[in-house]
């Protein structure tokens, strides 16, 4: 018999990256994020109860451009998670699996998580 050079398993390479996939891997990172971010509120109200000079200092550590984009990530990932969330509620409902429908609804979890993002960001 012919010995025949291929792999023994499809590779990554030949199918092409779903965005339902992209999303279920975002939705554990986002989890993963939300988790570290509970850090950064433990840091605030350990900062809030250590009194005035703790709570401004960590006040200016925050409105600084590295405090500020990880304001806007955590809040991004909050919104992310909130959205594919309830994607994923109405599938455990029944509702949404053909194909199509998947591919639609993750598609308005990500418009919907850089609306409530920017509406958020943009109301202060």
């Amino acid at each position: 018999m012919p010995e025949i050079h291929r792999p023994l398993s499809p590779h990554l390479s030949v199918y092409r990256w779903p965005i339902t996939m992209t999303l279920s891997i975002l939705h554990r990172v986002s989890g993963i994020a939300l988790t570290a971010g509970l850090l950064v509120l433990t840091a605030w109200l350990a900062a809030a109860a250590s009194g005035a000079a703790a709570y401004g200092a960590f006040l200016a550590a925050m409105n600084s451009l590295p405090g500020r984009l990880l304001l806007v990530a955590f809040s991004f990932a909050f919104f992310f998670h909130l959205a594919n969330g309830v994607r994923h509620l109405f599938w455990d409902a029944g509702y949404g699996f053909e194909k199509r429908q998947a591919n639609a609804s993750a598609v308005a979890v990500i418009v919907v998580t850089v609306i409530l993002t920017l509406g958020y960001w943009l109301t202060f």
